[in-house]
């Protein structure tokens, strides 16, 4: 009877067939006839993920509630574990390649410069269970050389800026650099322009991309590609990145072309790229584009603090069940994109019009009530959705908007006060603004 249990419209995507050869491509059979088969228990792992909050009982009655058959005999929380530890990690990282890419097409506003894909590599991390396996495996934050906080998991993407989709993903620890993580995804940039923070320039990172046919925006510090080689004609320069510790002039380095500019007259930001022509890439608009970077942080939010809840912990206390927590939760953000880019193309909206909010309670509510567990169903499901992301949406395009950027809470009520320097009556509200204005700076000789 567990073959009939779906993960309501989640289940366009994640299909039965889909499931049934991601696990015979990992080898994962059921040895003997049980109450949690490897099928059910994927569309399970997936659903533990949707409902964060809830506990294995409360996720398992969402799933089968509406089968009167299953929903009087729900195993205990060790059967699931049980269940959730002979699936293993691998199942859901592979269910997630099998789904993840772009979703933006050809013409969709801010997904492309010039022919390439606008992409953003960052990272973030998320807090697991205090056990010594999740500590020994991942580690976490310390304070005079004793644990502070939870065991933490590090995830870096590679995320479509135009819609929010993950194109790649990799896991690791806490200890472990966002850059080397970053390296190991180079190949799915390819033909790409990638931007990222000044936490990630580096010459292995660079040779990577460049070698695997992306091309690169990234911020940088003052102290990186310091020195002009060779002024250009739009203000811009040419410099050298070398390792760390040699010369510029050293054969490993690489060249790169320079871009500073200001906003609204603020701090200078310096960004590294390889594309060197300034009349095919203008500076002016290499510095617009940066600011899409800023997309990646967006659906981090989107997973961090309503997907998963805020400040929620993760609930496995082994690291395999851990790692396909994480897969899961990139899993079920994937599909609430695409079910945010079918509503869009559907109605001829932009996708950042879609609230994901909005879109995560109705999954949710799908699941619930097994009300999209077929084509014509999920279709039918779609529709009622589309007409209540139209009943939100005002006339004309959203205006900008800002809001400061402020601690809103102290890392601990026990903390010094140094620890909370930031009060509320320096902050204003959310409001709306005009265009920011970037302001070029010419090179400084040296």
């Amino acid at each position: 009877m567990s073959d009939r249990v779906r993960l309501g419209v989640v289940t366009r995507w994640v299909t039965p067939e889909l499931v049934a050869a991601v696990l015979g491509r990992c080898g994962v059979r059921d040895k003997k006839p049980g109450a949690l088969p490897a099928g059910f228990m994927v569309y399970y792992t997936l659903a533990l993920a949707l409902f964060q909050q809830d506990s294995y009982d409360d996720v398992a009655e969402q799933l089968v509630g509406s089968v009167p058959e299953l929903s009087a005999s729900i195993p205990n929380k060790s059967s699931f574990t049980r269940a959730r530890t002979r699936l293993g990690p691998l199942v859901v990282e592979t269910l997630f390649r099998e789904l993840a890419g772009p979703l933006a097409t050809v013409g969709l506003e801010a997904s492309f410069y010039r022919g390439m894909r606008l992409a953003a590599v960052d990272g973030f991390v998320l807090d697991a269970p205090d056990t010594k396996a999740n500590r020994a495996a991942f580690g976490g934050p310390t304070k005079n050389g004793l644990p502070a906080g939870f065991p933490q998991v590090r995830v870096v993407t590679l995320t479509e800026c135009g819609t929010h989709a993950q194109i790649d993903a990799v896991v690791g620890g806490f200890n472990g650099g966002e850059r080397d993580l970053a390296v190991a995804m180079a190949v799915s940039a390819a033909g790409m322009l990638v931007t990222m923070d000044r936490g990630f320039p580096g010459v292995d990172l660079w040779k990577a991309y460049t070698a695997a046919g992306a091309h690169l925006l990234l911020r940088a510090r003052s102290c990186v590609a310091r020195r002009p080689v060779r002024h250009l004609p739009d203000g811009t320069y040419l410099a050298r990145m070398s390792l760390a510790g040699q010369r510029a002039s050293h054969p490993g380095g690489v060249t790169v072309r320079v871009v500073e500019y200001r906003v609204d007259g603020g701090e200078v930001v310096r960004l590294l790229t390889d594309l060197l022509d300034p009349d095919s890439y203008p500076a002016a608009e290499l510095a617009r584009l940066y600011h899409a970077r800023w997309e990646a942080e967006s659906a981090f939010r989107q997973i961090k603090t309503f997907q998963r809840g805020p400040a929620e912990v993760l609930r496995s206390g082994d690291p395999e069940l851990v790692r396909q927590e994480v897969w899961a939760h990139l899993v079920v953000h994937h599909c609430l994109t695409q079910v945010i880019m079918s509503l869009a193309d559907d109605n001829g909206i932009d996708p950042d019009r879609v609230s994901f909010v909005k879109v995560l309670k109705h999954t949710r509510r799908s699941v619930v009530r097994q009300c999209a567990d077929t084509p014509q169903k999920i279709k039918k499901f779609l529709a009622v959705l589309a007409a209540k992301v139209h009943r939100k949406l005002d006339n004309g395009a959203r205006r900008l908007r800002e809001a400061d950027r402020h601690l809103k809470r102290p890392d601990s009520k026990y903390s010094s006060k140094h620890s909370y320097r930031v009060t509320t009556r320096d902050r204003q509200p959310t409001r709306r603004v005009a265009p920011k204005v970037i302001t070029l700076l010419p090179a400084i000789v040296h």
